[in-house]
């Protein structure tokens, strides 16, 4: 099926200038020590903050300038085919960015008051087309201040760019909790087609099927308060391990898995997994008859009283055995009671190219090299490489999934931008990141709660 059709709302390139006359102080400033910010919003998203630096009064494009915020992204709102057509039903000349810009919260650079409110401004965007064409909605400056409808140039001014793109994704919907080995479908407007089946299932300490590719360095992290003396039994109720879940193509062949390769275990004296502790996933891909280890998701229960789950996801290079090297692309918390969602993004640059929304995936014929010999689970799509942290560089949207708060049913929703996307496997990569990431929420629940049945089997299971 052809990808979804999404828009990105681009916001960037900002930059702010005081007249001469008024805050002679301030074209002095250098701009890597920004004395204001920004808060940028859209209705209906939560709002974004970003630092503006200032720059020289006379300066008339601060492209020109040579700092290290030029071009940078300042905020990014991703928009699905539903919402923009809501928007162009609903009149879209009335849709508007609204950026607030105040002081820094010190107060001392800008002579201003703390968090004073330096003012407003609003830039129209025109929807229409946006999902097959970017388009520039605001490149320049504009005044802001109680003195913006000045003719003599005496207000404050901003710079910014604005810009829609176009960017396409591949959908997939779980049809059940991922511990329940739901099936998989990818999802096109108001049509649903199965592609993956899910099996979980609990993986025994003596299990060395994985393949060699997948003896993967362990966490440096120490375990020597772990009791020595304590019989699997005991051990097995203090901590959650084991667990795995495997993605198959609708032929029964594996095409992506998620083991839990450091169990998830309270810290001492606690009943919660710690950040100094966390419990980890390995994210594997099949490759030439056995499995490579692609990427590693640790996950953990925030310190304090707060009710955040944190999570850090690695790419791993091509060496991995060899030198254990990895790149972070993302690492953020997601509330237990509310849930959220797992995002991937390397947008960075204003200028971020788009990609075709006239791709379309076959998730069912070809293979592309280095994938399993004779699975026909693959195909070749000509979008560019799977992810890695070679592509990473290309910037952009990659990936994002929803996770329910604990106690919730949770059915994850999987995005993946179509430039990550060239075969199955690439796809299932995605879909065991998204079952390992929710699971993630039960491993870290206090050992003081009872898990559900489905996650309870571990003395049935291991076999040490």
């Amino acid at each position: 099926m052809d990808p979804c059709p999404f828009v990105r709302i681009l916001v960037g390139n900002l930059a702010l200038r005081f007249p001469l006359s008024t805050k002679p102080s301030l074209s002095r400033i250098h701009p890597s020590t920004s004395p204001c910010y920004c808060k940028i919003k859209l209705k209906n998203f939560p709002h974004q903050v970003g630092s503006i630096p200032l720059i020289h009064a006379n300066t008339q494009n601060p492209e020109s300038c040579n700092f290290s915020l030029q071009k940078s992204l300042a905020a990014c709102f991703s928009l699905s085919k539903s919402q923009v057509d809501s928007i162009i039903s609903k009149g879209g000349s009335s849709y508007k960015l609204s950026i607030e810009v105040y002081a820094d919260p010190d107060g001392s650079t800008c002579g201003l008051a703390s968090g004073k409110l330096l003012g407003k401004v609003t830039v129209p965007l025109d929807l229409r087309g946006a999902e097959s064409r970017p388009s520039v909605a605001h490149n320049g400056w504009i005044d802001i201040g109680r003195n913006k409808s000045n003719k003599n140039g005496s207000s404050a001014q901003m710079f910014l760019t604005v810009r829609t793109e176009p960017d396409p994704r591949f959908v997939f919907q779980f049809g059940g909790e991922p511990e329940c080995s739901p099936q998989v479908f990818q999802v096109q407007g108001s049509v649903k087609q199965a592609v993956f089946t899910c099996k979980f299932g609990f993986r025994s300490s003596s299990d060395r099927n994985l393949g060699s590719r997948t003896s993967l360095p362990e966490s440096n992290t120490s375990r020597n308060w772990l009791p020595s003396l304590k019989t699997d039994k005991d051990q097995s109720a203090k901590e959650r391990k084991g667990w795995s879940i495997t993605v198959h193509d609708l032929s029964g062949s594996p095409v992506a898995m998620a083991s839990m390769v450091t169990p998830f275990v309270p810290s001492p004296g606690s009943d919660r997994v710690s950040r100094s502790n966390p419990g980890a996933w390995s994210i594997l891909r099949p490759e030439c008859g056995t499995w490579k280890p692609w990427g590693r998701l640790e996950a953990w229960r925030e310190p304090g009283f707060t009710d955040a789950l944190g999570y850090r996801f690695d790419l791993f290079h091509d060496d991995v055995v060899a030198t254990g090297t990895t790149t972070t692309v993302a690492s953020s918390t997601l509330s237990t009671k509310l849930g959220g969602k797992f995002t991937m993004d390397m947008t960075t640059n204003i200028s971020t190219p788009s990609i075709s929304p006239q791709s379309s995936c076959d998730l069912g014929s070809g293979s592309r090299p280095g994938s399993r010999p004779g699975s026909g689970s693959g195909s070749d799509f000509g979008f560019g490489l799977p992810l890695s942290p070679q592509s990473m560089y290309r910037g952009g949207f990659v990936m994002s999934s929803t996770v329910e708060g604990v106690g919730k049913c949770s059915k994850p929703e999987v995005e993946v931008g179509v430039k990550h996307v060239t075969c199955t496997e690439d796809a299932a990569a995605f879909v065991a990141l998204a079952a390992a990431m929710d699971l993630s929420m039960d491993a870290c629940q206090s050992f003081t709660q009872k898990l559900r049945k489905e996650l309870r089997q571990q003395s049935q299971n291991f076999v040490d």
